[in-house]
């Protein structure tokens, strides 16, 4: 068994609700913020749903065209796909794996820039991750406003505290910079 992509995992989970087409899904996720924590792109949705099919984990039920728009192919989850799909989150609920962020490796060269400029960009990064925040307590905000069952949103209240935590980290080594409590040197030159 190919382990599952987060996309196929969502596209899954999708299916476990009720049969759709592959834009049906795309808006879906788009509507429930999933872009969030789920690389949402059409055209990689469209390939996931043709990979799914070809292992046998979803299967076309029907074909369905609306005015002049392309026709579009309805799927279902197969016994398979479900028992895939139960799998894949069983075991990345209990294993913990490390995904190579970009962020601690850039973090680990800052020392390259001067101290003011590191400053700089990384105040511009406290400033995108209070937007996220602002963004995440909307999206919880609206789950619980319409009387969606916390099962369903507790990922983004994991975001959250996720996104908090880098913030106020990022707002404490900002100070220790400026503060010179952590040391900087200049940066060579050639």
């Amino acid at each position: 068994m190919a382990e599952l992509t987060p996309l196929a995992i969502s596209v899954l989970a999708l299916l476990n609700e009720r049969p759709m087409h592959a834009y049906e899904m795309y808006q879906l996720l788009l509507s429930r913020h999933n872009n969030r924590i789920v690389k949402t792109r059409p055209g990689s949705l469209y390939h996931t749903v043709e990979r799914l099919a070809g292992q046998q984990y979803v299967r076309a039920i029907g074909t369905d065209r609306a005015g002049n728009r392309p026709e579009r192919t309805t799927y279902e989850i197969t016994a398979e796909g479900n028992d895939a799909l139960t799998r894949r989150v069983e075991s990345g609920l209990e294993n913990f794996v490390y995904e190579y962020p970009l962020f601690p490796v850039v973090l680990s060269e800052a020392h390259n820039l001067e101290a003011d400029d590191a400053v700089l960009r990384l105040r511009r990064r406290v400033d995108d991750l209070d937007s996220w925040l602002a963004d995440v307590d909307e999206a919880i905000g609206l789950a619980r406003a319409s009387g969606v069952p916390e099962r369903y949103w507790m990922a983004a209240d994991y975001v959250r505290g996720q996104i908090a935590a880098e913030r106020g980290w990022l707002a404490d080594t900002i100070e220790r910079i400026e503060s010179k409590e952590l040391e900087w040197l200049p940066r060579k030159t050639q």
